[in-house]
């Protein structure tokens, strides 16, 4: 029942703990609960910000005269129910201002205060006089082909980007004339008929038959071999969802992966399948989140932005990749999309699949735990055997851009034999270091090194041009050394462009393909890419961005190349990251009839990490692994959580590190009641491991804790008052809790 003095608290997107209190806008009616989950445009200070209103409540008595709302952007609540609910669990869970929370769930145009956007789709369709005038038009050209595609029926228009290329400036000639018209129409029109899969064997049927059989919230971890057909898990479990009349969302961790999984979704479920990911406008990405909204989106595939589409209607949600490090956000609210899954999968009570070949150890563990049921495909789907695996030991050997005679002649005899290869190098560029040979001197980043550590920028373009990977900034490369004036300057190590350079030379009677970031910028770059390739003899070079699920059936041999790095790291993650880096990508050999073969190049063959791998699989390293994170009571056996500080100056950070310790420590004092046991340990400050960055100094201070419990219950009691420290106003912070990133 509205109450006339009641007051709306309005949360803003600012980094301040609070909520911020106003009058209804002048002329409107009382405020009441009915309102919350509205957005709202308010005064603060001489600016106007855009908040969402979490809560309606009476005036505070004695508080000062409020300013007025300015005016209402929507009707009715565009967050509410589970997802906002949803929300104030990540916000107290990340300890975040519930006000950046809510705004990183809202598409970008929706937190300007746009208003929701139509959600039909745009087609094109031929008119009479188009219909009439096609023979005559000219034969071979572009509104001619455009004409013949829409003369059976209208088109959508993302339906006509992979048919036509240039099919926009050839619309817009037949409308000038009349001879087409674009239309909107509702996306359900478009639908394509739902295609049969292949048969499922005994343990793919079994992983679809445990995701039916639930009747609500129930974590399930698909942990499958690569090219098991994991996919077709999911495709069947989505598909029993829509014939259930519900919504599904699916994560995946690349938008590399969006096309590729959009053609296979939109083949076999006979929906529009949408797509949400960075690629898209802010526009395009506002009609997706709004559609989900409505209840029209019935199976939206995206990134990990995607995890906050609303679900009024929700059925399934799945994560593909889930041990991805891309799922989680490194900066501003900084959550995992697939822990946020599990959350919103048990408010809204339904089954959440996790999917991967090398499921995370906090996976995992929860699976050994009984927390998850695990789910097993142990062999690959249909003839596809798994690929061999042989080590190079590469020790004395000569090396040519990082590659042995012996991986080049392996090179050799499987494009002969009419296959691909991939060759995969972890670090993109042309060279990670410009050296010169005469005095020693390194390129180095302006803004990212120190006297005790230097970052080198790495080079690119033949060595013509300098860039840092940490923080972008980029020079060209000197004509000589700045120390010396020598001419000596060379490229040291090896990269994706090194690599390119040398095969492109030395293999020049296939195409010779690089996919890393610098190649894959444009629109649709990496399915262009794939699509140029098709099943044709040739040779893919790539960084990380090739080991993610991609589907190449005529890829038969795989080279490794710069393992080592790798195996000896401080982060006590490496191991596990390594790992599942070298059997995703090893994965991509063998998928279909031919045999495939991976040949990892090292110095260091005896390696204890890759002898588990190679004798045992990835699951006897995840075994070996988990007991050593036990005994070090690290993740998953121990909670952590990282405060982080930088400046421009180095002082400012350890300052109010050392302060916000000795508030944490107070905390930990008053929780125990035996200080030798205490529930929650502090190590540091210290200097963070890499201690600058774009400029600014870093410094951090790690928590773990005996539990979850232990750890939030101390950061909920400490955060206010490491608020106030006056040495929190002088430089910049972040808490991370369960960070994955300790750099």
């Amino acid at each position: 029942m509205p109450t006339p003095d009641a007051v709306l608290r309005v949360a803003l997107p600012l980094p301040l703990p609070r909520l911020f209190d106003y009058r209804v806008p002048a002329g409107g009616p009382p405020a009441t609960d009915a309102d919350v989950g509205r957005r709202m445009r308010v005064p603060f200070g001489p600016r106007e910000l855009v908040g969402v209103v979490a809560a309606v409540g009476p005036a505070d008595a004695g508080a000062p005269a409020l300013r007025e709302a300015l005016v209402w952007l929507d009707d009715a609540p565009l967050l509410g129910g589970e997802l906002l609910d949803s929300l104030h669990w990540l916000a107290r869970y990340t300890h975040a201002a519930l006000g950046e929370v809510l705004a990183t769930a809202l598409p970008a145009a929706l937190r300007r205060g746009e208003p929701l956007p139509d959600t039909h789709t745009w087609a094109w369709r031929l008119t009479e006089a188009g219909a009439t005038a096609l023979p005559g038009l000219k034969a071979g050209g572009r509104p001619r082909r455009l004409a013949e595609l829409l003369q059976a029926a209208a088109r959508d228009e993302a339906g006509l980007d992979p048919l036509l290329d240039g099919w926009r400036a050839a619309a817009r000639a037949l409308a000038a004339r009349g001879l087409a018209e674009r239309i909107a129409i509702p996306a359900s029109q478009l639908a394509p008929a739902p295609q049969p899969g292949p048969p499922l064997h005994a343990e793919q049927q079994a992983a679809v038959d445990a995701v039916r059989a639930g009747s609500g919230f129930a974590a399930l971890l698909l942990d499958g071999v690569t090219g098991s057909g994991k996919t077709e898990v999911y495709l069947q479990a989505i598909a029993d969802c829509l014939a259930r009349g519900r919504q599904a969302l699916v994560l995946v961790p690349e938008i590399g992966l969006t096309p590729q999984t959009l053609a296979r979704f939109r083949a076999r479920l006979g929906v529009p399948v949408h797509a949400l990911h960075s690629g898209l406008n802010d526009t395009e990405r506002a009609r997706v989140w709004t559609a989900a909204l409505r209840g029209e989106a019935r199976v939206v595939v995206g990134t990990r932005s995607a995890v906050f589409v609303p679900l009024p209607d929700a059925g399934l949600i799945v994560v593909d990749e889930e041990h991805d490090g891309s799922y989680k956000q490194q900066d501003g609210i900084r959550y995992h999309a697939r822990d946020f899954a599990l959350v919103r999968g048990k408010a809204l009570d339904v089954p959440v699949l996790l999917g991967s070949a090398t499921p995370s150890l906090e996976s995992l563990q929860n699976a050994v735990a009984g927390r998850y049921r695990h789910l097993r495909l142990s062999h690959r789907a249909g003839n596809a055997k798994p690929p061999a695996v042989r080590v190079l030991d590469v020790r004395k050997r000569p090396l040519d851009a990082g590659l042995s005679p012996e991986l080049l002649t392996a090179i050799r005899a499987a494009l002969d034999a009419g296959g691909q290869v991939l060759v995969f190098r972890n670090r993109r560029g042309y060279a990670p270091v410009l050296l010169c040979h005469d005095c020693g001197w390194s390129a180095h980043c302006p803004r990212c090194s120190t006297p005790e550590h230097s970052r080198p920028m790495t080079v690119h373009a033949g060595g013509r041009r300098l860039q840092c990977h940490h923080c972008g900034h980029r020079a060209s490369a000197p004509p000589a050394c700045p120390d010396c004036a020598s001419l000596g300057l060379q490229p040291q190590g090896v990269g994706t462009e090194r690599i390119e350079e040398l095969l492109a030379a030395r293999f020049a009677d296939v195409p010779v393909l690089r996919i890393d970031r610098g190649s894959t910028r444009g629109k649709d770059a990496l399915e262009r890419i794939f699509t140029d390739l098709g099943t044709r003899p040739g040779i893919l070079i790539g960084t990380q961005m090739l080991a993610k699920g991609h589907d190449l059936p005529n890829l038969t041999l795989v080279c490794v190349v710069g393992v080592d790095e790798g195996l000896f790291s401080a982060d006590f993650r490496a191991s596990e990251k390594l790992a599942q880096l070298l059997i995703q990508v090893a994965g991509r050999a063998g998928r279909a009839d031919k045999p495939g073969l991976v040949l990892l190049q090292t110095h260091h063959p005896e390696h204890a990490l890759l002898q588990t791998l190679i004798h045992g699989g990835y699951h006897a390293f995840a075994a070996e692994e988990l007991v050593q994170r036990e005994a070090a009571a690290f993740p998953p056996f121990a909670p952590l959580a990282l405060l982080r500080a930088e400046s421009p100056h180095a002082g400012p950070p350890m300052a109010f590190l050392h302060a916000a310790r000795r508030v944490l420590a107070a905390q930990v004092q008053a929780r125990t009641n035996d200080p030798k046991q205490p529930a929650l340990w502090i190590d540091g400050p210290v200097a963070a491991p890499m201690p600058r960055r774009a400029g600014l100094y870093r410094a951090q201070l790690l928590l773990s804790a005996s539990g979850r419990r232990d750890l939030h219950g101390v950061l909920d009691a400490a955060l206010p008052e490491i608020h106030a420290l006056p040495e929190a106003r002088k430089t910049r912070w972040s808490l991370d809790v369960d960070p994955v990133d300790l750099y």
